[in-house]
């Protein structure tokens, strides 16, 4: 039987943690930044891998601000599902609602991980809420046990979903 591959895009809001999620899943991941007020950004795309069984993840990051629409949509081309990553201390601008939005109409598999839960200000209800028609889970980026578990299950869903479009 032949390995299965994915090719996840991983979109959110600059700080919403694709980087970390990315790097957690895989130490080995290429990152590729800039120094910017506040720290570092993602300039180019974060890249990794994962083997979950007999499947291949291949996980691409965009970058999380607007003027990077071009980068988005070449990343995006060919992607088997997309996950956007939230940080739920922050009201949802309307920028990640922009990403919300591009991933529903690109009609593709997705699924909205909540990220940062834990902090202080955290509001992951009022997150579930606003993505109301879409399956969310709460992920900590940081930890690889959530991270691999959430991204497992996206997978598992990825797979029934391609078995019923045969």
């Amino acid at each position: 039987m032949a390995e299965e591959k994915y090719k996840i895009v991983v979109f959110g809001a600059f700080g919403a943690g694709k980087s970390t999620f990315i790097q957690t899943l895989d130490p080995q991941a290429k990152h590729i930044e800039a120094e910017c007020t506040g720290g570092s950004t993602t300039i180019a795309l974060d890249y990794g891998r994962v083997q979950i069984g007999e499947k291949r993840v291949y996980l691409y990051g965009t970058p999380g601000q607007e003027r990077f629409e071009f980068a988005r949509e070449i990343i995006g081309k060919g992607m088997d599902g997309a996950i956007l990553l939230v940080d739920v201390t922050s009201p949802v601008d309307e920028f990640v609602e922009h990403l919300s939005t591009s991933i529903s109409n690109a009609h593709i598999p997705s699924i909205v991980f909540l990220n940062k839960c834990d902090a202080i200000g955290a509001q992951p209800d009022a997150a579930k809420m606003h993505f109301s028609g879409a399956e969310t889970i709460i992920v900590s980026a940081k930890n690889r046990r959530e991270s691999r578990d959430a991204l497992e299950r996206f997978i598992g869903k990825l797979r029934s979903h391609t078995r019923e479009e045969k």
